[in-house]
C-alpha cells in the first residue's frame, strides 16, 4: 500500500459543550504504524468468508461468529430503500457485516440525506466527499483513487469502484462509495476486528462507538452484541449499547429504580444542546428529567448539579449516582458533562451532538467526581428495587 492519509470533519455542527475533534482517516502505512501501535491488527485480513461479526457495543473483548448476514430489524427501515438495499448486496458481496456499512453511513451523511458539504458533490474542507466521506484529495488525500467520477476500467491505486455496474466508478454514487467503505474495512481486517477497522476509518473511540450502536439497532434475529477491543490510548474508552441492550439493574432505591428505567426509555434519541425532552436531551437535561420522573427534582446544568448535591467517594458509587466530567465547556470546579450511573462502571449518557442517547464507560475519562441526588429520597442500600430493561431504542 501507498502511504496515504486522509482526514475527515465531522458531519454535525460542533457545540459549546462538546467540541469535536476533526474526523482523521488513516490509510497505508501511516494508519498501519498507528494502529498495530495500539495492538489492534493482528490477525490477517479473512476476504470470501462467510464469517459475521454481530455488531453493536459490548466489552467483552471476544468475537461472535455466525454464519451470513443479519436480517434487518424494524429500525433499519428508517434507512432509505436504495440505501439498504446496497448495504445488505455490499455486505453479501465482501463478506463485510451489512449493519457497520449501514453505521457508518448514518453517521457519516444520514444515509445520504444530510446537505452537509461534500456529500453530493464536490468535498468538504478536509476533501472527503460521498455519503460514506471518503477522501479524493486535498488535505485528506486521493484514498479513492482517480477523480471522484472516472471510467470504471482505469485502474487506480484506492478504494473506487463500480458496484452498479455502471461506466463509472462515482463516489458519490451510494452503490460505489458503500463498497468503497467496505474495501477500505477489509484493509483493517474488520472480519477479525470490528472496532478496530472502525477506529482506523475514524479515530475516535466516540465514533466507534456511535457505528457500533446504530449496527446493533439495525440487526435484527439474535445476534450478539461484540465491540471486540477498544485502542487504548484514547481516553474516549468504553462501551455503547443496542436497543434494549441495557441488563437488569439491582437499583438502591425505588427512586433510583425510576430514574433509570426512565433515562433508559430514551436510548437512542439525538442529543440537543439545552434539550430537556421529550424528544432530545442534552446531558443535564437527560439526568435532571430522569430523576424529575422519580419526583426527586435537581438543578438543570452540570455545574449546578455538582455544586448542590451529595459529593459519593468513587469506592461508594451505586447506580443512580451522578457522574461528572470536565467536558469542553467546564472545568474539575465546574464540570460540564454528566451521566447517569447504572453500575458495573457504565453510565446512560447524553454525550454530544451527533451521538444518540447511549449507554457508555465512564472509566478512564477524567472522571471529576460522583454525587448522590437520591441520598435523601428514603429507602437504602441494603434495598433493592428492580431496573429493568424495556428501553426500544
Amino acid at each position: 500500500m501507498t502511504n496515504r492519509l486522509l482526514v475527515r470533519s465531522e458531519t454535525q455542527q460542533n457545540t459549546t459543550r462538546e467540541q469535536r475533534a476533526p474526523r482523521i482517516l488513516v490509510f497505508g502505512i501511516i494508519g498501519l504504524v498507528g494502529v498495530v501501535g495500539l495492538g489492534l491488527l493482528a490477525v490477517p485480513i479473512l476476504i470470501g468468508t462467510n464469517a459475521f461479526f454481530a455488531v453493536s457495543a459490548g466489552c467483552s473483548g471476544q468475537q461472535t461468529g455466525t454464519a451470513g448476514q443479519p436480517a434487518p430489524s424494524a429500525k433499519a427501515k428508517s434507512i432509505p430503500a436504495n440505501y439498504l438495499y446496497w448495504y445488505k448486496r455490499v455486505g453479501q458481496h465482501y463478506s463485510v457485516p451489512w449493519t457497520i456499512l449501514a453505521g457508518i453511513g448514518t453517521v457519516e451523511s444520514d444515509n445520504g440525506r444530510t446537505t452537509l458539504p461534500g456529500v453530493h458533490s464536490g468535498s468538504n474542507a478536509f476533501g472527503a466527499a460521498g455519503p460514506m466521506q471518503i477522501g479524493i484529495g486535498g488535505a485528506a488525500g486521493n484514498v479513492w483513487g482517480g477523480l471522484p467520477v472516472h471510467s470504471a476500467s482505469q485502474a487506480v491505486n484506492g478504494v473506487a469502484t463500480s458496484e452498479d455496474g455502471g461506466p463509472n466508478a462515482d463516489v458519490y454514487n451510494p452503490a460505489d462509495a458503500i463498497a468503497g467503505a467496505a474495501k477500505y474495512l477489509l484493509e483493517f481486517q474488520v472480519q477479525a476486528n470490528p472496532s478496530a477497522a472502525i477506529f482506523a476509518y475514524n479515530h475516535l473511540q466516540s465514533y466507534v462507538q456511535s457505528v457500533l450502536y446504530y449496527a446493533g439497532l439495525y440487526a435484527g434475529g439474535n445476534y450478539s452484541v461484540v465491540s471486540a477491543n477498544m485502542p487504548a490510548s484514547s481516553s474516549v474508552a468504553g462501551c455503547a449499547t443496542a436497543a434494549g441492550g441495557v441488563p437488569a439493574i439491582q437499583a438502591p432505591t425505588q427512586a433510583v429504580a425510576t430514574a433509570i428505567a426512565f433515562a433508559e426509555q430514551q436510548i437512542g434519541k439525538p442529543y440537543l444542546w439545552g434539550g430537556t425532552g421529550p424528544d432530545a436531551f442534552d446531558c443535564s437535561g437527560l439526568v435532571m428529567m430522569a430523576y424529575r420522573a422519580a419526583a426527586v427534582n435537581i438543578a438543570r446544568t452540570s455545574q449546578a448539579q455538582w455544586a448542590s448535591e451529595q459529593r459519593v467517594p468513587a469506592s461508594q458509587v451505586q447506580p443512580g449516582d451522578l457522574v461528572f466530567f470536565a467536558g469542553a465547556d467546564g472545568t474539575v470546579r465546574a464540570p460540564g458533562h454528566v451521566g447517569l450511573v447504572i453500575g458495573n462502571g457504565k453510565m446512560i449518557e447524553a454525550y454530544a451532538t451527533g451521538f444518540p442517547i447511549r449507554v457508555a464507560s465512564y472509566t478512564n475519562r477524567g472522571t471529576v467526581g460522583f454525587t448522590r441526588p437520591w441520598a435523601n429520597t428514603g429507602g437504602s442500600s441494603n434495598t433493592s428495587a428492580s431496573a429493568s430493561s424495556s428501553a426500544s431504542g
